[in-house]
């Protein structure tokens, strides 16, 4: 009388401790359904976006700093800022005027005497 013969049992991996390797896997790589492994560097793999070039760096000036450069009161450039002769940002509840702005401004209000 023989023995019957069994097949190999499968081998059942348990899983592996914090920290520890699974076998036939590299450290650091997770494995999504349906996606495919994603390594340590997946945006090595799409092209960088371009970046524009830097744009020089805006001065803003208070209306106060524009008042003192034009020697005139706050309110003058106020009503200057309401009535859409000089460009102004909100900021808040204060106005910030470019300092190309004021410039532009005093260039355009020059007049000349006879």
């Amino acid at each position: 009388m023989s023995l019957p013969q069994h097949s190999a049992a499968p081998v059942l991996r348990r899983p592996a401790a914090y920290g520890q390797q699974l076998p036939g896997r590299p450290m650091g790589v997770r494995q999504h359904p349906g996606v495919g492994p994603i390594g340590r560097h997946p945006m090595a793999v799409r092209p960088a976006p371009e970046r524009p070039a830097p744009r020089p760096a805006a001065t803003f000036l208070t209306v106060a700093e524009v008042a003192a450069i034009m020697r005139v009161s706050k309110m003058t450039v106020y009503r200057l800022v309401h009535g859409g002769e000089l460009a102004a940002v909100r900021v808040g509840r204060s106005f910030r005027v470019p300092e190309p702005a004021v410039r532009t401004y005093l260039a355009g209000a020059r007049t000349d005497v006879a």
